[in-house]
């Protein structure tokens, strides 16, 4: 590693006032909220003044709300005029299967009007709802199991930045509800955003066992949820700050307000108030009050020089005032007391309002624009916070913005190297910027690295592709035999195999992989088949022998007879301990999507091909051998090894039942059976069922991966 990964170093001084957040810092668009109070089970007093607080906060703040108990008003054209829809102290009895607030044909229509793009807030009781319904159980996030009698409890924030909990002082807040506790903890499907301190009170049934998460936020398919368990009493409702956490709650379902609502784990705190470990270059600097920097003159860089990283998933939360200029800075020698240093040898992710397309919020400062399209999308106006994920994995830097992906770059500078310190910006006066909760995962040892292969830093005979469908847009094409690409400093040590995702249309071939020249060491070489057309991508993979420690120029030559052997999109070095895990749909015959019937998670639901829609029914998780959707693992009916046996979602159970192996020929085998995924009759209507069948290598028994 070629230089310490540095944290955020400017002179700190301790500012007498509180910094807190503001309303919208302009007004919403006017829109729709419908609040649907129903009860089947237990029925709160607190209802008519939840009701009224909901019509009252979108007088305030530009929403219009319709509340109802009448189901009825669940069809798909009546939600079509709403951008939320409000839970607001439902209930069901959780020992009924008949009991419901909603019949069949309004959970459809809820249902695919969440995945197409609605939004839900859910409050207290709405926890307490539909317990027979799975959808609604992924949807609310975790299901009541129990509370204790109403009393004063400390909430804990999780999280400053979303716009139900940015007003929030950093000190624990103090109020009395009645604390519910939970059948699940919801941290591993859904973000959270505060947590209850059971030492500060009785939990009784309630206890979660010391991890206690009571507002959260998460996403499905396209649409929003967001739940608190605050709001059982009447009083909850005149608390201004409560107020303010439903208001914001609401505007994020409704999709005013962007959040970053994936779930985070692993991270390690490097600013939460604390400046240990962080130190000033240059002029200006931050002013530290309420847990949040605020920079002050400059141009200076507050850098944090406790740890050298090499790969990192980098979180930090801003927000700007006006057309305000800050930036993250990444893989900068140790500047001393000269910011330049990290200007000259580092890279800026940038913050400005304003600014040509390379040089505002997103980019990396002078070397590649934000998708724009994407970044505007995502991005919440000055006044309001936003977070930004700085991915790195050898020399690729990949940006996320408020949970959305809109910058992927490859540093070739070898005067760039982004082994190095991490630092953020006081550009000037008048240049205010703001930061909280900074913090890393470290991921040097474990992170497979992933590289486009067209961001080479040297080749021979191959060219760079526009193509669609390809990760970053482009693809590496005009293979010939004997062509090659180097691509230099990658972090290869400890990896134990090569994955690549090719296309080709064209005899196919094969990748070596070589270390130090195009004639270096071969650690492994990679199969490369017509994929069944130069728009069908598939993945393929070979084991790695002798791979050297740490970095190492890399070059991958190619091979095979005639020419337009096919196409490179990105190529990955997969550490030990991390089997490959991608995220997406697993697409088959005539471009479907591999789907989950209706989203049912119910284990035994059958799998089918259908239009790809990008559901959760159809976003699959591949894990080594395992395939996932909706929480559960793709299954072969009671591991029978019969032709035609159904393929099924079932609970996970590391049997070979579960077990999916990519051919090289884009075919998955089930081991155990020997057999493949098989669209029944090389049917490519929507819902025709997969199927075990022996394997043939026709395309109905074709899949690209994630």
């Amino acid at each position: 590693m070629r230089r310490i990964l540095a944290g955020l170093g400017a002179t700190i001084t301790l500012a007498a006032s509180m910094l807190y957040a503001s309303a919208p810092a302009s007004a919403d668009p006017s829109y729709k909220v419908l609040v649907f109070s129903k009860t089947a089970g237990f029925r709160h007093d607190s209802i008519p003044k939840a009701v009224q607080t909901i019509k009252d906060l979108g007088a305030a703040n530009g929403f219009t709300v319709d509340a109802t108990e009448d189901p009825s008003v669940f069809t798909p054209q009546n939600l079509a005029g709403y951008k939320a829809v409000v839970f607001a102290l439902t209930t069901t009895d959780p020992n009924n299967p008949d009991s419901h607030v909603l019949d069949a044909g309004q959970r459809t229509a809820f249902e695919n009007y969440i995945r197409g793009g609605g939004g839900y807030a859910g409050i207290h009781a709405a926890a307490d709802t539909e317990y027979y319904w799975p959808f609604y159980g992924d949807l609310v996030g975790a299901w009541f199991k129990g509370h204790p009698a109403i009393q004063t409890a400390k909430v804990d924030l999780a999280d400053r930045a979303n716009p139900s909990t940015s007003h929030l002082a950093s000190t624990p807040w103090t109020r009395t509800d009645e604390w519910y506790g939970y059948r699940t903890n919801p941290r591993s499907t859904a973000h959270v955003l505060a947590t209850l301190d059971e030492s500060s009170y009785s939990p009784g049934g309630g206890d979660m066992g010391g991890d206690h998460p009571i507002t959260w936020c998460k996403t499905i398919g396209s649409g929003r949820s967001w739940y608190t368990g605050f709001g059982h009493t009447q009083e909850s409702y005149d608390e201004p700050d409560f107020r303010r956490t439903l208001a914001g709650g609401i505007r994020y379902a409704a999709g005013l307000a962007k959040a970053d609502c994936r779930p985070e784990t692993g991270y390690t705190t490097l600013y939460n108030g604390s400046t240990t470990g962080w130190a000033q270059a240059g002029p200006g600097g931050f002013t530290n009050s309420d847990a949040t920097l605020s920079s002050v003159g400059g141009m200076g860089l507050y850098w944090y020089n406790a740890q050298q990283y090499t790969s990192y998933s980098l979180k930090a939360d801003f927000r700007i005032t006006g057309d305000g200029n800050s930036g993250i800075f990444i893989g900068f020698p140790n500047p001393g007391n000269d910011p330049n240093i990290a200007v000259d040898q580092g890279y800026e992710i940038q913050i400005d309002a304003t600014d040509t397309p390379d040089r505002t919020t997103g980019a990396i400062y002078g070397f590649k624009a934000a998708d724009i399209a994407a970044r505007d999308a995502a991005l919440n106006p000055p006044g309001e916070w936003n977070t930004f994920e700085i991915l790195v994995e050898g020399q690729r830097i990949q940006v996320l913005l408020n949970g959305v992906k809109i910058n992927d770059f490859t540093s070739t500078d070898p005067n760039r190297n982004l082994d190095g310190y991490i630092g953020i910006q006081n550009h000037g006066d008048g240049d205010q910027v703001a930061f909280r909760d900074i913090r890393i995962k470290d991921t040097t040892a474990t992170s497979d690295v992933t590289t486009q292969a067209e961001s080479y830093s040297s080749v021979s005979g191959a060219q760079p592709f526009t193509k669609a469908g390809a990760n970053n847009g482009r693809t590496l094409g005009y293979i010939d035999p004997g062509d090659w690409s180097g691509y230099a400093g990658l972090n290869v040590g400890g990896a134990t195999s090569f994955r690549a995702r090719v296309v080709s249309g064209g005899p196919g071939g094969q990748i070596q992989i070589r270390t130090g020249s195009p004639t270096g060491t071969v650690l492994g070489t990679v199969n490369v088949p017509n994929t069944g057309g130069w728009d069908t991508f598939a993945t393929v993979s070979t084991p790695l022998t002798g791979v050297p420690a740490g970095t190492a120029d890399v070059y991958l030559t190619y091979t095979g007879t005639g020419t337009g052997l096919f196409d490179v999109d990105d190529f990955t070095f997969v550490k030990t301990g991390t089997p490959p895990t991608r995220v997406g749909p697993v697409k088959g015959l005539a471009g479907k999507c591999l789907d989950v019937a209706g989203g049912n998670a119910a284990d035994g639901t059958q799998v089918q091909l259908y239009t790809c829609n990008n559901t959760s029914a159809q976003t699959w998780t591949v894990s080594g051998q395992q395939l996932k959707a909706l929480g559960k693992c793709l299954d072969v009916a009671g591991g029978a090894t019969t032709d035609g046996t159904k393929i099924q979602i079932y609970t996970c159970n590391n049997t070979g039942a579960q077990n999916w192996q990519a051919q090289t020929d884009g075919t998955l085998k089930n081991p155990q059976s020997g057999k493949c995924l098989d669209v029944s009759g090389a049917n490519p209507a929507d819902n025709s069922p997969v199927i075990l069948w022996p394997c043939h290598n026709t395309p109905n028994q074709k899949w690209t991966l994630p």
